[in-house]
């Protein structure tokens, strides 16, 4: 009796310290990620595609970026293309995409209420609703581009930039693409909210320099947004901008180390060719290919 005891708290100690895979659309996992029971079906297939790291899901999972991609395009043709009749046939394509893609992350989820109350979740369903009724909703397609953002932050990115011998670089990189979304999705909201208005913003272009000279503080007074909304979504562009473009600069200028957790004291940046841990001196072992 004794040992079943043990065995069966064995058990639940492994179940219980594995490491879910993260969430390739964005977030921390929350369960959603686990194995499946089964290693066949159409809900095992997916969760292999979504959270996988072999090459068929890899190649998955950069489709999805394409298809984002393609919707962050739409977004920014989307008022030069409203007075053609192929505006609502692309529109209406794009959401049944994004309402397909939405079903086979909820098929995949174990707990529905979870999956529905996840920031990207929600992101997507107003993405999907302002696609549904164009007419009524301003398009605010430009949230997909935390879709990228977020597949900076999953494991299948940190497996890509290795793969392609820019794992030194990861840091920067990761950097670049947080400057860049919020950069992208500051100058969407400027774009959607004070296009054609008394600010001056005619253009994508308009919007994207008013928000480069609101970040790096340049003010030139030429462009500025009315209203209380215009001066809140200056305050909040100065704010955040100006904290991204500092974590930018210094992760450029700092010497280019690697992700390598230390197994006796944890640290987890090291420089690539590192032999033993500055922290505490035990001896790493770094995976080099030796390039």
């Amino acid at each position: 009796m004794t040992n079943s005891t043990s065995d069966h708290r064995d058990k639940a100690d492994k179940t219980n310290g594995r490491q879910d895979v993260s969430d390739v659309a964005g977030l921390q996992d929350d369960g959603d990620a686990r194995q499946p029971d089964q290693p066949y079906g159409l809900r095992a297939t997916l969760r292999r595609l979504y959270y996988g790291t072999d090459g068929q899901a890899v190649g998955f999972q950069l489709t999805i970026g394409i298809v984002d991609l393609a919707v962050i395009l739409f977004f920014l043709a989307g008022p030069y293309l409203t007075r053609h009749g192929i505006y609502l046939a692309i529109d209406y394509a794009i959401a049944a995409l994004i309402a397909f893609e939405l079903t086979a992350r909820a098929l995949i989820a174990n707990n529905a209420w979870r999956f529905l109350v996840r920031p990207m979740t929600l992101v997507d369903i107003v993405i999907l609703a302002t696609l549904l009724f164009p007419e009524t909703f301003s398009n605010f397609a430009f949230l997909r581009a935390l879709r990228i953002w977020s597949f900076s932050q999953s494991r299948v990115f940190g497996i890509l930039v290795h793969k392609v011998g820019c794992r030194e670089y990861q840091d920067v990189i990761g950097a670049c693409i947080n400057f860049v979304t919020f950069l992208f999705l500051v100058t969407g909201f400027v774009y959607t909210a004070f296009f054609a208005t008394e600010s001056g913003i005619t253009g994508f272009v308009d919007a994207l320099y008013f928000t480069v000279a609101t970040i790096t503080t340049t003010g030139f007074g030429d462009i500025t947004l009315p209203g209380t909304l215009g001066k809140l979504t200056s305050i909040v562009t100065m704010i955040f901008g100006i904290s991204l473009f500092v974590r930018l600069a210094q992760a450029i200028v700092r010497p280019n180390k690697v992700r390598f957790s230390c197994p006796q004291c944890g640290l987890n940046r090291h420089d690539a060719n590192a032999v033993h841990c500055k922290a505490c001196g035990h001896i790493l072992n770094i995976p080099d290919e030796g390039l």
